[in-house]
């Protein structure tokens, strides 16, 4: 029924709008970005989570290993990831998920279909990067579709953080910024209590942390468009990026792609 509906919207709106070339086109269509709200700095109460988040390595900061977003030896370690979310309870099977990949357009292809999905009723959590003010852009919640509260952020990670302390030291401190930042995300939905999940790949899909998501549990998935961008982490070729984040597609379920 869900997957219906936003295969729908697809067909009524040109995929250049859907892919979107900035704000204009979204708020064209009423996707309003809610930046409105946010504040240049980040409140006190998310002190202590950004400098923990400070202390993991960071490869949006520090740049992406060459082959790290290949399904090789080479590609991330997703193992690690399935580790962390199993000692947090799974908090990813508890919802459905709609899955994003691809070069350009998925962060605008994450708030369309998020979009429709809260215009039919539905409660959507939305996980997409990077922010520009604050990390809380990062996630938003609920039918309205605000960025997640600093104070909820805050909550979960009090209580959940004994077991990321555990989990970066039994990975030997490869735990990464984007990897913890995910698993709270994954949790923050759970929490809500979202009827489904709107997630964008951070690189790739293959080898990404948000590729923890079961045959089960996945809605659909979205391939926008591809093209030759981050080679060498990806595999140096465009054939290599397809296979890439043509990972993120799953035995049995829905694959939509423009």
């Amino acid at each position: 029924m869900i997957f219906s509906r936003i295969v729908g919207s697809f067909h009524r709106h040109p995929k250049s709008l859907i892919a979107a070339r900035g704000r204009k086109y979204l708020n064209g269509l009423g996707l309003k970005c809610n930046f409105s709200g946010l504040i240049a700095e980040e409140e006190s109460e998310m002190k202590e989570f950004n400098d923990y988040l400070d202390n993991l390595k960071n490869h949006e900061k520090s740049g992406v290993p060459k082959g790290a977003g290949t399904d090789t030896d080479d590609g991330f370690d997703l193992g690690r990831m399935r580790r962390l979310m199993q000692s947090l309870g799974n908090p990813q099977s508890k919802y459905k998920a709609i899955h994003i990949a691809g070069t350009k357009g998925k962060g605008s292809t994450a708030a369309f279909l998020s979009k429709i999905l809260r215009a039919e009723g539905y409660s959507v959590g939305c996980y997409t990067s990077p922010h520009i003010k604050t990390i809380r852009e990062r996630i938003t919640v609920g039918k309205l579709g605000d960025p997640v509260s600093a104070k909820a952020v805050n909550s979960l990670f009090q209580r959940i953080k004994v077991v990321l302390d555990q989990a970066v030291q039994l990975e030997q401190g490869h735990l990464s910024h984007f990897e913890v930042l995910t698993a709270v995300a994954f949790n923050l939905f759970a929490e809500e209590n979202v009827d489904i999940a709107v997630i964008e790949a951070g690189l790739g899909g293959a080898r990404d942390a948000t590729n923890i998501i079961s045959s089960l549990g996945l809605a659909a998935s979205v391939i926008t468009t591809i093209s030759e961008e981050h080679l060498a982490a990806l595999g140096g070729s465009l054939e290599s990026i397809a296979v890439a984040k043509s990972g993120i597609i799953k035995y049995g379920c829905p694959v939509r792609w423009f």
